[in-house]
This record gives structure tokens, C-alpha cells and sequence, in this order.
């Protein structure tokens, strides 16, 4: 990414959003996710504004490791669990909670040796077939585990598949089977993602696990954070680095995809798909240049974009252009891409902190 293009992060908006998963869900704990360098936001400065959360959730044991130096109050939760006997053994070490899906994280449970028991998270597949226990086996894992001296407590939960899809009745046949699978275990329950936790009390229960909500972007096709009185979280911005008359018949960019209809101003914006902005996004896509919406004209390069200056003939070189952020919500962005949603904008931006992959973009906080 140049630096001509920087990433806004409003750690306000985070808190606020956090506060919404509890008027939404009051009787619920709440797992927040950050996994994934917390969804592209970057999870050291996300985690912490995410005091007030009862847990937070994490891909992986390097993550959670690397949290450990900022002495974050609440426990981290390794959703990917841990496959390998030495990583468990130091999840162990470090107090981690731990999601537990196969067998052989199962077996080794049993037969490693802990200085202190851990939390377990037992998972179960109630129809997504990704990860988790198939209900039949449940109960032995469950008396397994009940049975090592290594695990202290079990919550239950399994993952949905289509709660952004509300006129899915695949959901429902999920929450059923987890409740006949759990019908006669103890243990705190946890189901609900964002789209659960904005559309489907019934699947509260003891934890939700807000995802993407808290980044400020629904999880719904149709609408925008704002809908759900979300605020957004990230900013992506950059400017234009030349205005140019382009004469009625002529083409803009790569394959002459779009003609001009009329003698009309054309702005270079100095970001493309090589800085994260979508390849894919179609003629029409939204930004806002002085605080005026325009339209992407013309194909994505890896390092400029093309706008219809039209509605501000006045623009000129170095003007301000905000990509996505204000007035400029991310969803309606990836409703131009292709296949696209706001989670792989999100993340196709990322702040860069020390042990995430693909360091890409310079931070700015808004704290």
C-alpha cells in the first residue's frame, strides 16, 4: 500500500458497537471475536478498547500469545483449538480457554498432564460440517472430558450456518438439534453470531459471540451498521492525484469498459486493488470526494481508480476521497464487488502489527 492512503480506526465506534451487542442480548455474556488481526482492524488496539467484552475469541495460539504482554482483563478464548500436544500444553500454561472439535484434541486432554485444569468449549456440528462433534458422539466426548482432571469446566456451542439468511429454515433445524444433542448437560450454551444475536433471541443463550457487528457492518444483504444502530469502525481514505477532461466516446481504463457520454472531468484516485480496494467493484461504486458522492468509472487498477467527477467539477489534485467510511458505508462497497462482502473488505485492508501475515496499511486511531 502507498502512502498516500491511510486507515481510520475508531475505537470509540468499537466500545459503542460492544454496547449495542448488550442491549441486544442483556442476559448474555458476550465472546467477542477478534481473530484474524480482529477482522483487519489490528488486534492489540482492538482488544484493548474491547475491555468491557467477557471473553474475546481468537483463531489460533499465536494470537493469543501475542495478546498476553497488554494484560487484558478478560480470558482469550482459542476458537481453532489446539492440535498439536506441546501448543496445548501451553494454552495450559497460559490460562487459555480452549475449543475443543476433534478427537484427537480430545485424546490429548486425556493424556497430557496440566499444572492447572482449563475451560473447554465443547463444540458441536449441528449441520454446518465444518468443525465439531456429530451430535451422536457428544455425550461420550462429554463424559470424557467431565472425566480428565485437565478440564475444570465445559460450555457447549455449536456455529450457524445461514442466520444472515432469515428466510432459511435451516436455522432453525440447527437450534433444534443442538437442544435435543444438550437436552440433558450442564454447562453455559453458546449459538449466536452477529446475525443470531440481531435477528433470533432464541439463540442467546449464556454467551453470543459478535463478529462482524462489532466492526460496524451488518451481517445482512440488505441493510447497513446504521440499521441496527452500529456505528462504522474503519475509515479508508485517500486523494485524488490528477483531474482530467476526458472528450464524449472516449473509454477510461483497462478494456474500455465505460464510455463517456459527454465532455466530462475524470479524477485519479491514488489507491487500486494492490492497496485492498476491490478489483472487482463495478461502474457506480461509491465514494466521496469534498464531501461529494461520486461514482467509480471504469475498471480498478492495481494502483489508481477512476472517478466521474461530474457532480464536483471543481475537485482538484490532492482533494480528499474517502473509499469507504463516511457517508460511504463499507457494505454498499462490496455490494458493487463481485462475490464480495464487508468481511473481505475488512480484512483486505489490514492494520499491521507485528505477527500478522500480510502487514499492509498504515494506522490512525481514533481513540
Amino acid at each position: 500500500m502507498n502512502g498516500a492512503n491511510h486507515l481510520t480506526i475508531d475505537l470509540h465506534a468499537i466500545q459503542h458497537n460492544l454496547r449495542q451487542v448488550r442491549a441486544f442480548a442483556p442476559r448474555s455474556k458476550i465472546l467477542a471475536m477478534v481473530k484474524s488481526n480482529a477482522y483487519g482492524h489490528g488486534l492489540a488496539r482492538v482488544a484493548q478498547a474491547l475491555s468491557d467484552a467477557d471473553a474475546l475469541g481468537i483463531a489460533r495460539l499465536e494470537e493469543a500469545i501475542y495478546l498476553q504482554q497488554f494484560n487484558l482483563p478478560q480470558p482469550l478464548v482459542i476458537m481453532g483449538g489446539c492440535f498439536r500436544p506441546d501448543d496445548l500444553m501451553l494454552a495450559a500454561a497460559y490460562e487459555f480457554e480452549v475449543v475443543v472439535h476433534q478427537h484427537v484434541q480430545l485424546q490429548n486432554i486425556e493424556q497430557l498432564s496440566f499444572a492447572k485444569p482449563i475451560t473447554v468449549w465443547l463444540k458441536i456440528d449441528s449441520g454446518m460440517h465444518r468443525l465439531g462433534f456429530a451430535p451422536e458422539d457428544v455425550r461420550d466426548v462429554w463424559q470424557r472430558l467431565t472425566a480428565s482432571s485437565n478440564v475444570k469446566k465445559i460450555r457447549l456451542m455449536t456455529h450457524l450456518a445461514s442466520a444472515d439468511e432469515p428466510q432459511s429454515d435451516f436455522t432453525q433445524r440447527q437450534l433444534q438439534r443442538f437442544a435435543e444433542t444438550t437436552a440433558d448437560l450442564p454447562g453455559e450454551r453458546s449459538i449466536a453470531n452477529s446475525a443470531a444475536i440481531l435477528g433470533l433471541p432464541e439463540a442467546h443463550h449464556d454467551w453470543v459471540r459478535p463478529g462482524i457487528m462489532l466492526y460496524g457492518a451488518s451481517p445482512f444483504k440488505d441493510r447497513i451498521a446504521s440499521d441496527h444502530g452500529l456505528q462504522m469502525v474503519s475509515h479508508f481514505a485517500s486523494h485524488l492525484v490528477e483531474v482530467k477532461t476526458v472528450k464524449r466516446g472516449e473509454c477510461i481504463g483497462y478494456r474500455h469498459r465505460i464510455e463517456c457520454p459527454e465532455d466530462m472531468p475524470i479524477g485519479v484516485v491514488a489507491c487500486g486493488y494492490g492497496d485492498g480496494y476491490p478489483r472487482s467493484a463495478a461502474d457506480g461504486a461509491p465514494l466521496l470526494v469534498n464531501d461529494t458522492l461520486v461514482a467509480l468509472w471504469g475498471q480498478v487498477s492495481m494502483d489508481l481508480i477512476t472517478v466521474d467527477l461530474r457532480p464536483c467539477p471543481e475537485a482538484r489534485a490532492g482533494d480528499p476521497v474517502v473509499l469507504w467510511g463516511n457517508r460511504v458505508p463499507i457494505e454498499y462497497v462490496a455490494r458493487y464487488s463481485a462475490s464480495l462482502t464487508a468481511y473481505d473488505l475488512m480484512v483486505s485492508v489490514s492494520i499491521e502489527e507485528s505477527h500478522v501475515r500480510n502487514p499492509s496499511t498504515y494506522l490512525s486511531s481514533s481513540e
